[in-house]
Formats: structure tokens, sequence, C-alpha cells
């Protein structure tokens, strides 16, 4: 197994020592958009065989859901696509200049990370996406994508190799790992440091616990998207309505949908109203003792791993809290990190709010669903990074870059 993976590294580091306009590598990109198109009967075909596969195994509806390709989901992926040919190649990009008192002058410089490794789980997207992200921004990928999407990542990938070879670009810029052995994780993850320059996981809580405590190299990624919204006291209660149906039900399988609801004392008197706009979609509420009380619906009485519970469905834990204070509390010790989202009309709070929670991303009157790449307009993500060191939030293009300092001088030597 490992001589597969020593070969995969191998190739990678040849590839990339090609350095490719950018020119050429909208060329790739485009001819890669026609080959999806072409073949966008094919890919579905190979994406049903994934379900079969996913349902005979019982996996999860959520799992399933994610999985799931049709023309829609194609169109977004080519969508995608497209937006990044359009982007400034964020290598080779001065930075930041600026000259010494002794004459030296001095650039920071944009360069490529190096090679990639990302390993994720369920969402075919996610193949394009990265294949498409790391490319444009000169960086190989090795991708080793869940066996439950696996014939739907291997066309994905394929398509891509052939755009590279029909360019003449060396096709392991983007490779995938196609035993299913799960030791071969394992190996990626700790053997082989002297290929891969860091390591992104896109899944579930256990695989990116696993990656961090694996990964011989730098590791960007989120544990789980323990997302919050906050109806505060001064809410205008049809907008916060609004926006939480669209933060929890928009799409319940994705880390950006709202998994917890705090209401401060204040509207007690709204709590039905609020809730049955989640009830009537069919949501299930999780309630703290006070919440339970109020409900007039069905509700099921929260514990203390309830705050804690990424439910990446039509389910959601909800709390009444006696200040704005005590919902930054509950955020910074319950949340990931990832998005949290306040609902108000004072300035002031929402000021508060937003400087207080450590999350990456901090929302005022909106959904939570916005922490995506796309809707950032990176036209696409590698994921959302949760880590206190950069980079943060939606990881696209322009978070794919490393930097060097290069200093010009005209003899000048140290005293």
């Amino acid at each position: 197994m490992n001589i597969i993976l020593e070969k995969i590294g191998a190739n990678a580091k040849i590839a990339f020592q090609s350095k490719i306009s950018n020119k050429k590598k909208n060329q790739v990109l485009n001819y890669y958009i026609k080959l999806i198109l072409k073949n966008q009967n094919k890919i579905l075909i190979e994406n049903e065989k994934d379900i079969k596969i996913a349902k005979s195994k019982r996996l999860r509806e959520n799992l399933i859901k994610r999985l799931a390709l049709n023309d829609d989901k194609i169109s977004s992926i080519v969508k995608s696509i497209k937006t990044i040919v359009k982007f400034k190649d964020p290598i080779d990009i001065d930075l930041e200049t600026w000259k010494r008192p002794n004459g030296l002058k001095m650039k920071k410089v944009s360069i490529p990370i190096g090679i990639i490794g990302v390993i994720y789980e369920s969402r075919p997207n996610v193949t394009s996406d990265v294949s498409t992200l790391c490319f444009k921004s000169g960086n190989c990928v090795i991708l080793r994508g869940g066996s439950e999407a696996y014939f739907s990542n291997k066309i994905l990938v394929n398509l891509f190799r052939k755009s590279l070879e029909k360019n003449k670009i060396n096709k392991n810029f983007v490779q995938f790992v196609e035993n299913k052995n799960r030791k071969l994780v394992d190996y990626m993850l700790s053997k082989m440091s002297k290929y891969i320059d860091v390591i992104i996981p896109r899944g579930g809580k256990n695989l990116v616990k696993k990656v961090q405590n694996l990964s011989s190299v730098p590791v960007i990624g989120h544990l789980e998207g323990m997302c919050h919204t906050y109806i505060d006291k001064d809410a205008n209660l049809k907008m916060a309505k609004k926006i939480l149906i669209n933060a929890k039900m928009r799409n319940t399988s994705i880390c950006g949908a709202t998994e917890t609801l705090l209401i401060h004392k204040s509207k007690s008197k709204n709590v039905n109203e609020i809730l049955n706009e989640l009830t009537k979609k069919g949501c299930s509420i999780y309630a703290d003792k006070k919440i339970h009380k109020l409900f007039n619906g069905n509700s099921k009485l929260a514990n203390n791993k309830t705050w804690s519970k990424e439910h990446l469905s039509a389910k959601i834990s909800v709390k009444l809290v006696d200040s704005i204070t005590d919902a930054v509390n509950h955020i910074n010790k319950y949340g990931t990190m990832h998005t949290d989202a306040i609902i108000t009309n004072n300035k002031i709070s929402a000021k508060f709010f937003i400087k207080n929670i450590k999350s990456s991303i901090a929302i005022h009157n909106s959904s939570t669903q916005y922490a995506d790449g796309g809707e950032f307009g990176f036209g696409g993500e590698v994921g959302i990074s949760t880590n206190k060191l950069p980079p943060r939030g939606p990881v696209g293009l322009n978070q794919l870059v490393s930097y060097k300092y290069e200093i010009y001088g005209s003899g000048q030597t140290r005293k």
C-alpha cells in the first residue's frame, strides 16, 4: 500500500516543478467545463452507482443527500469553475513592497503552498472544487475521497486529468487515491511528510480528529459546524423568523446550518410564534427547561450533551438566555468557531456580539448558511477553517497560497 502512495507523492513532486501560466491554467479549466457538460449523463450514472451502494449500506440520510448529484448540482459545479477562471492568478503577486534606509528593496511575494492532501467524505462537488482551486493557485493535490462517493469522485478526477493531458500539462497535478483501504489514510497522514505540505480534512468530527491526531504535516480543518443563531431583545421578529427558517431548514446537512437557537428572555412571549415556524417545516425541538415549559408544541428536554450536538438534520437545540453576554458565553463554550449570527436592530449589541464571539465567521441579521466560499465570492472552497491560525473561514483561491520575502540589494553588507 505504501508503494501506491509513495508513487503518487513522487508524481506530485515532479508535477509541482512545472510552472504554468495563468492563460494555460484557464485553458485547462475551460476544457474541464466542456468535459463535464459533455459527460454529464455519465457522471450521473456513476453517481447513481454510489447512491445504490450507500442505500444498501443504510448510510444516514444526510450523507446520501450530500452524495447525490443532479442537473442543478452539476450546473453549480460548472458555475463555480467559471467563476474561478475569471479570478486573477494569485501566484507571484507583490503583496507588500518597501525600501530600507540602507537601500535594500524588499518584497513579500505570493507563492503556492506545494502539495496539498485532501481527505473528504460524501460530497462529489468537493472533487471538482478542490481540483480547480488547487490547480489555479499553482498547487498539486492528492485527493482521498470517501468510499461512499468512489465512482462519482473517480470520473470527475479523470475528466480533470484528461483536460490536463489535452493541454500538454502533467496530469499528476491532480491525483486520486483509488484504493479504498482505510490504512492508506493513516499512511498518508503519518508517513508522507516528505511529499505533502498541508492536509485538509472535510468530513465528520471523527475524520477531522483522526487527521489532527495522526498528521505529521500542518492541518487546515474544522471539527464541526456547531453554528448558533441568537435572537436578541431588539430583534425584528418577522426578520428573525425568516432568517431562522433559512439558517436551519434551507439545507440541514451542511456545516453552516444553525444547530442551536438562543432567544433573549424578553422574547419569551414570542417563543411559540418562533418555534411554530420551525415545527411547521418539520423541525424537531430540543429545549432547555424554560423553553420546554413555554412552548405549547412538542419538544424534547435538552441535556448537557445537546448544546454540543451537530444535528445535521431537521433538529434544533433551543435555549432562553438572560442577556447578550450569556449568549456570547454560551457560543464560546459550546461552539466550534465556525459561524454564528445575531438578529438585532441594535447596532451596539451587534458590534458587541461580532467582536466577542471567537468564531471564524460572525454574522449580523443574516443566515448562517452564508458560510460558504461561493457565497463569499470565492467561486468555491476547499473547506471552512476554524483554526485560530490563518487561513480561517472559507478557504478559497487566495487562501491556498503562502509567501516568501525577496530582497534586492546593490552590494550592502550588514554591520
